[in-house]
């Protein structure tokens, strides 16, 4: 079991042809993913990689049952692109691309608010459930299966993570980088739902960094609602007030946003607060023994 993809999700790329899907879809597709086509406008017809290409999104649904879609073009075209993705009933949209303007981003939310889909990103390294489905850049060779979740706004942090739980012999259930742009689709508490129904995931490892109020709304949540164990940790503990670090959403605009100031309250709430990144994956396999 996973969260959002699995072995049998038929996922589509928009922008199909060009480089960076080209690299990523050829890597998925070698690590199992169920890639049935793609979409660039202007090249409907073509073979692409030994699938069909479509102009439309709506054409790729219709022929190919795609329910899935990466979303692989420059951050101007990321929101038109979503939208599309959306009215062609999609149910899980990932979208690559980093500093999509935030005016867009609202406009898609407000599109989105009665689609019933599930937006990964933008500014988002995408989704994977090992030896199964891959719908991003994030190196598979690091990912193996298992029964702890992953949820990040870093990418790196997110591959840091992985790499030390590996090194453990903790396998994933599903990996998700929810993105780290100011406004982004899905959030913390989404994905910590998700993994809290989903019955093949025993633990979650949730990765956050300065800037906004996600993490510690997300741990408020979870302990409410959540009985799986969750591991938690802030990237930034030496972020200066007022500079962007990283990420555009990376900003601390108050005391509440620093690292420390969550770390300390996602702490109070009841999860496993991991102060040093290098015992992310070691709290982890204490926490899931």
């Amino acid at each position: 079991m996973s969260v959002f993809v699995h072995r049998d999700t038929r996922v589509i790329l928009q922008g199909f042809t060009g480089q960076h899907a080209t690299f990523h879809a050829q890597e998925s597709m070698q690590n199992g993913t169920n890639v049935v086509g793609g979409v660039t406008p202007g090249k409907g017809g073509m073979t692409h990689l030994g699938r069909p290409v479509f102009d439309t999104v709506d054409q790729a649904v219709q022929e190919t049952g795609a329910e899935v879609s990466g979303i692989f073009v420059p951050a101007p075209f990321a929101a038109d692109a979503i939208m599309e993705a959306l009215e062609a009933g999609i149910r899980v949209i990932v979208v690559i691309a980093d500093g999509v303007p935030v005016q867009d981003m609202v406009r898609v939310k407000r599109y989105a608010a009665d689609k019933h889909a599930v937006i990964i990103g933008p500014n988002t390294p995408g989704i994977i459930t090992p030896g199964a489905c891959k719908v991003g850049i994030m190196p598979s060779h690091i990912y193996r299966a298992g029964r702890i979740g992953v949820v990040s706004r870093s990418g790196t942090l997110n591959y840091e993570t992985v790499q030390q739980m590996t090194e453990l012999g903790l396998g994933q259930s599903t990996c998700v980088g929810i993105g780290g742009d100011p406004v982004n689709g899905a959030d913390f508490v989404t994905v910590l739902r998700a993994f809290e129904e989903d019955p093949d995931t025993d633990a979650v490892v949730m990765i956050g960094e300065i800037g906004g109020p996600q993490e510690v709304d997300a741990a408020r949540w979870a302990r409410e609602n959540m009985h799986k164990p969750l591991v938690g940790f802030v990237a930034g503990v030496s972020a200066p007030p007022g500079r962007r670090m990283g990420h555009a959403g990376a900003i601390i605009a108050g005391q509440s946003d620093t690292a420390d100031a969550k770390m300390d309250l996602m702490e109070e709430l009841g999860v496993h607060v991991v102060r040093n990144p290098a015992l992310i994956g070691a709290t982890a396999h204490r926490v899931f023994s």
